[in-house]
């Protein structure tokens, strides 16, 4: 299972939201381990595979090296926190730009792991935001679009000027 390469903002593929995991197979796995091989190729915390090319809805998430990885098949928010708590954030797909982003300070998610078996699981504080933040890529949102107009513009200058920068 070879690492991929990302899909790099601005590309249209990361505004369409991902379509639904329906069968369980060694192709999901596949999937699977091609988006683990690539977060861990870039040293990310959370990928989707629409990061990488491909419109599923999954997301490997490890907060930590030296944590071991979930597989989130079809995940998606059952019940969020009234509570906000702010996170620094960025994305594979958009590097060198990172920002405060405001979201619930807790959340439980349902989802199916790899063999399709249903689960939930509560998250808050880090852990939260990284998956309402993947989450969101599978629903078709990417991160900047959380932000205030202000801040989107001002980090998509930086991110203009970076490329610029950059051979």
């Amino acid at each position: 299972m070879p690492a991929r390469d990302l899909i790099l903002f601005p590309d249209p593929r990361l505004k369409l939201p991902a379509r639904p995991v329906e069968t369980w197979d060694p192709g999901l796995r596949a999937l699977a381990g091609d988006v683990l091989d690539t977060l861990r190729a870039v040293s990310a915390i959370g990928l989707t595979a629409p990061h990488i090319g491909e419109p599923a809805r999954i997301v490997v998430i490890r907060l930590q090296p030296d944590m071991p990885h979930t597989v989130y098949v079809n995940p998606e928010i059952v019940e969020a926190s009234a509570e906000r708590a702010s996170q620094v954030e960025g994305s594979v797909s958009m590097p060198g730009i990172t920002e405060s982003v405001e979201r619930a300070e807790r959340i439980r998610v349902r989802y199916r792991d790899l063999d399709g078996s249903a689960h939930e699981e509560a998250a808050e504080g880090f852990a939260a935001a990284c998956l309402q933040h993947e989450i969101d890529q599978l629903d078709g949102i990417f991160w900047i679009d959380r932000l205030t107009r202000l801040r989107r513009e001002r980090a998509l200058k930086r991110f203009a000027k970076l490329k610029r920068a950059t051979p």
